[in-house]
């Protein structure tokens, strides 16, 4: 699939089918080696291609990305804030962990989700992201690490916004990432996160390309999981457990399923029961590998922020996550808390603002 979708960078949007319409079909499958593969900064660095088109190209399709980058005081993530063309800006975050280069995306400037335990959500929804807004994001880092002959290995959009509420965008920028002549990552180093949208955990069960899916539940209480998401009492647990099921059916891959660990709030043993046994109702699909769950548990410790809304959290004990992980292993749920990146750049989970 050639780049026949509008590309953005700097305030110019056009669309490259548009640019090349006069130029050899070809021209298409250069232009896209250039900027994914050779990782130019300027077009005047694409030698193969003629003179007048990088001129062309350098007036209407510029590759400069604009952003500022904080790196943590391990070194082992940064973020980047990068500026787009209306004066927004999204932020993405870069997390290095033995051999993998993970890029957590934004899908959206904001959030209208208003999640109270998200400082994202705490500023409200601006707009959807581009296509290559999107893209754009993992490409920045991309440049970065060929300094050091890496490469990004991961992508979890994780970041700002709510995924599949910018849908089509999201899947589309999910093909660019998997296609081989792009990024060339796995399907399954792509992941996307979802506070539970039904229908489109539906519709994503039916794509093609069928990247890991991520739910954050946070409590398998429907009255406590509405309290702390409000989308949930649009869609309860009921119909999201409907949904996950279909998607397990489906798909026959594993989800995994976040869980943000806050004090005195989600952390007893009455909500490690209640999580085992929402969790435990998902079937194991046909063919699934003996031996293996087909679910999984990312405990995450809470990442502080200043509220607006007058709403104080506090992260759990260590020893209640080690107990809540000992009750949620006796009732056969693998899990793992998950590393903290980026907490002093106010990279973590949670964090990420547009401000």
């Amino acid at each position: 699939m050639p780049l026949l979708w509008g590309l953005l960078f700097c305030g110019i949007k056009m669309d490259l089918k548009e640019i090349l319409k006069q130029e050899p079909s070809f021209r298409e499958a250069q232009v896209e080696k250039a900027i994914f593969q050779d990782l130019i900064t300027s077009w005047k660095q694409a030698s193969n291609l003629p003179k007048v088109l990088i001129e062309k190209l350098e007036k209407q399709l510029p590759l400069d990305i604009k952003a500022e980058v904080l790196v943590s005081k391990k070194g082992n993530s940064q973020k980047a804030i990068i500026k787009l063309s209306d004066g927004l800006a999204v932020e993405a975050v870069l997390m290095q962990h033995l051999k993998r280069n993970t890029v957590c995306v934004s899908s959206q400037v904001g959030c209208s989700m208003g999640c109270l335990f998200c400082l994202t959500g705490q500023g409200g929804f601006k707009r959807n992201l581009s296509v290559f807004e999107i893209v754009i994001q993992v490409l920045f880092f991309e440049r970065l690490l060929k300094i050091k002959n890496q490469k990004v290995t991961n992508v979890v959009f994780m970041g700002m916004g709510e995924p599949l509420l910018n849908y089509d965008n999201v899947m589309e920028a999910v093909k660019i990432l998997n296609k081989k002549t792009c990024f060339g990552i796995s399907r399954s180093k792509i992941s996307i996160s979802t506070v539970g949208i039904p229908l489109a955990i539906k519709k994503l069960a039916q794509e093609t390309l069928k990247p890991n899916l991520a739910v954050s539940l946070h409590s398998a209480n429907q009255g406590k999981r509405a309290s702390l998401i409000p989308i949930a009492k649009e869609h309860n647990l009921e119909e999201l457990s409907f949904a996950i099921s279909s998607y397990i059916k489906e798909t026959g891959q594993r989800v995994m399923f976040e869980y943000l660990m806050l004090r005195g709030i989600n952390d007893t043993k009455k909500d490690a029961l209640e999580l085992s046994q929402f969790i435990k109702q998902f079937k194991a699909p046909i063919n699934f590998r003996a031996g293996k769950n087909f679910y999984f548990v990312n405990l995450i410790a809470f990442n502080d922020f200043k509220s607006q809304n007058n709403v104080s959290f506090q992260p759990s004990f260590n020893e209640k996550i080690a107990r809540f992980k000992e009750i949620l292993a006796k009732n056969g749920i693998d899990s793992s808390q998950r590393y903290k990146f980026g907490k002093d750049i106010k990279g973590a989970c949670g964090q990420l603002a547009f401000k």
